[in-house]
């Protein structure tokens, strides 16, 4: 599947939707029953991620919308960044404790699902409110941008249709062993710090995805593991030759990645960039999609707050589309 970009500057505005001043009597209507019949009874942690099938989205997903915001998490066994997305987001949907609920479906399982919400690639994530369906956002997103794009969900829910999510009872699973907790994981970082300080970019690179193996969102490990990736494809580079390849070769993908991997390694970011997003304007399919995934891959190495990400962020928007 190709995928498709969706904005992550966060909730669209409901008040563009025809249909919110509908969704907002529907979703106090929906309150004003539970009050009725003795309002609702306080959810366990677990019950804040739910498996959802196209039987059960009727029930689990749009008439839950009426109490809570329902983030819709698209994936398959077989895509990696899901593996990814998937664990961030259940870790989220639990610290936000109750403000949204979190609902997975299997595309390969619902068909119908996806087609009927234009999903062209996954993972993908959406959100339902009060019934309306709201893209969120594409792809294994940083976790600083996922939690803008959910506090901004939150606070229209609350703001508009008076949603303030669900009651939650830490002791409501009385069987359920304790979360683990993350970290720390000093050593597992001065391990990677040591082995880069020898040379064992290799080992560095391991002990990184050690520490996010248990905590996917770990932003030193993924800053290191990000820089220590890069370092690992420039190592055995001859700078001459690449930069001369590159040159030569402006349509050759492989020979601009590696120059760009040069560039940010040398300190030159605004040139790396500007050269991969350059490519992508005149590169189409599989291709395009190779030179997006790196420029990604060096936004972490330089760290998504950084002024010259959000830029690069905006002219890849621009060329994609």
């Amino acid at each position: 599947m190709q995928p498709r970009n969706m904005s992550m500057s966060g909730v669209v505005d409901l008040a563009a939707v025809k249909a919110a001043g509908e969704a907002k009597a529907k979703a106090e209507q929906a309150r004003a029953e539970s009050a009725r019949q003795g309002g609702t009874a306080a959810v366990a942690p677990s019950s804040l991620v739910i498996d959802v099938d196209e039987a059960g989205f009727e029930l689990d997903v749009l008439q839950r919308s009426a109490e809570v915001p329902v983030v819709i998490d698209f994936w398959a066994e077989w895509c990696e960044p899901c593996k990814q997305l998937g664990p961030l987001l259940e870790r989220l949907a639990v610290e936000y404790n109750g403000r949204f609920l979190l609902a997975k479906v299997d595309v390969d399982a619902n068909q119908m699902l996806m087609q009927q919400f234009g999903i062209q690639g996954i993972p993908a994530v959406f959100a339902v409110v009060a019934g309306q369906a709201l893209p969120l956002f594409q792809g294994a997103a940083p976790e600083a941008q996922i939690r803008q794009t959910l506090d901004q969900l939150v606070q229209v829910a609350e703001e508009r249709f008076g949603l303030t999510g669900l009651q939650v009872d830490a002791e409501a699973d009385p069987g359920a062993p304790a979360p683990a907790q993350a970290g720390p994981y000093d050593a597992l970082l001065d391990a990677a710090v040591s082995a880069l300080d020898a040379g064992d970019l290799a080992g560095a690179v391991q002990a990184y995805k050690n520490v996010l193996a248990d905590d996917p969102g770990h932003p030193e490990a993924k800053l290191g593991l990000a820089q220590a990736e890069l370092l690992a494809r420039v190592q055995a580079m001859d700078p001459a030759a690449v930069r001369r390849n590159a040159a030569d070769n402006p349509q050759d993908v492989a020979a601009q990645i590696a120059a760009a991997d040069l560039d940010l390694a040398g300190g030159h970011v605004q040139d790396a960039f500007g050269r991969l997003v350059d490519t992508v304007r005149r590169t189409f399919g599989e291709d395009r999609d190779a030179v997006r995934l790196r420029l990604l891959e060096l936004f972490e190495v330089i760290g998504p707050e950084d002024p010259r990400v959000t830029a690069a962020r905006q002219a890849l928007a621009s060329a994609l589309f």
